[in-house]
């Protein structure tokens, strides 16, 4: 899916340097512009992001930062690893030196903030590590920016989650002044990076935008995540395993119009907005395994392959947001749903094996993490 965005250079945003963090790496025999050579893995909607905006607009400086955690991926980023505008360095967040260093050195303008911590499972039984990441990692980041002096947009990339629950299926869709309420561990930690955010924006000045997207699918995504889970499951013979009685609902939205949006978010969105990043396919959760099912041609054996397992401590029944504002500056859902779901299922037919072990991925209830020998770690990938 290619983007027809042309940004208007007189009115518009237009940086010249980008620090993305939680992109991504390319192996490092085919990594010719990279700060540190090391074995890769990728980020997931930030390798997207990174991949649309190095190849589409060459006059950008591309400098993606990531640390290659556990749900990192070989190669999600090969196809722009030869470009010379594009860079990796391999870093964590939560390091200011090394941070501070990277935007001096690469004289960044702007910085879009992926990185974190975001499998609400994993928040439950692992919490530390999502506010070190999300929180610490955020704070980390302001402040370099902060003292950086020539930073002209900060995009904090947040989530739906930290609104909380829609409480009911009449529940009106939430708009950006709506108050935050989250109800995991995860979403608590996106919510408090959040105010950080704000107060650099309020206190120094600093030029942030902040958005709050709804569950993102597609190649790419570590299959810890429902669709790439189920499809995984699915691929190996086994059933999946549904949590409840599948009734919650999320809405999802492929990644590349994701990518598409940070696209139009860049260039259009001004100092101190907010906005959405929604599309219009809810669905529950007992849908997508059954869609699943049928697209890899098992429907007829699909009441044996769906396993209704314990629920988590506790499950938001459904996050319902309006991205009016967003479709102001242009953007909209391009991906249809089947569509979309049809080409990430073939992706990972032929690239699952790029993740390595995944097994305490597919587990009901991942912990990945939580202790040593107790899921996949960092250098498992």
């Amino acid at each position: 899916m290619s983007s027809s965005f042309v940004p208007d250079e007189a009115n518009d945003y237009i940086p010249q340097n980008i620090l993305l963090t939680g992109g991504a790496a390319v192996e490092a025999e085919q990594q010719k512009n990279s700060i540190s050579s090391l074995p890769a893995r990728s980020g997931f909607i930030g390798s997207h992001a990174a991949i649309l905006l190095a190849k589409k607009y060459p006059q950008y400086n591309v400098v993606v930062y990531d640390k290659l955690d556990y749900c990192s991926c070989l190669a999600n980023l090969k196809e722009i690893s030869r470009l010379k505008n594009f860079k990796f360095v391999k870093g964590d967040i939560c390091s200011p030196d090394l941070v501070s260093y990277v935007m001096t050195e690469e004289k960044i303008d702007t910085v879009i903030h992926f990185a974190a911590q975001t499998h609400v499972d994993n928040s439950f039984g692992n919490s530390f590590n999502f506010t070190q990441s999300n929180i610490l990692g955020t704070h980390v980041l302001l402040e370099a920016a902060k003292c950086h002096k020539g930073i002209k947009r900060f995009i904090h990339v947040s989530t739906d989650e930290v609104y909380g629950e829609g409480e009911s299926f009449e529940t009106e869709a939430m708009k950006e002044e709506h108050i935050l309420e989250p109800t995991n561990p995860y979403a608590a930690t996106k919510a408090g990076a959040e105010f950080l955010v704000k107060s650099y924006h309020r206190s120094f000045k600093l030029p942030c935008i902040i958005t709050r997207g709804n569950n993102v699918y597609g190649p790419h995504q570590f299959p810890e995540k429902l669709i790439p889970k189920f499809t995984n499951q699915l691929l190996r013979g086994r059933q999946v395993t549904l949590h409840g009685d599948g009734s919650n609902t999320r809405n999802f939205l492929y990644v590349e119009d994701v990518a598409r949006a940070f696209e139009v978010i860049l260039h259009k969105a001004k100092p101190g907005q907010i906005l959405n990043v929604g599309g219009e396919n809810e669905i529950s959760n007992l849908d997508v395994a059954k869609k699943l099912i049928e697209t890899l041609g098992f429907k007829e054996k699909e009441k044996e392959l769906i396993a209704f397992v314990p629920d988590r401590k506790f499950n938001d029944l459904r996050y319902t947001i309006n991205s009016g504002k967003l479709h102001e500056l242009g953007w909209k859902e391009e991906m249809p749903w089947e569509e979309g779901l049809a080409t990430t299922v073939e992706w990972y037919k032929k690239y699952t094996d790029s993740f390595g072990n995944i097994e305490d991925a597919l587990v009901a209830h991942p912990r990945i993490g939580v202790a040593p020998g107790a899921g996949v770690t960092n250098t498992d990938i």
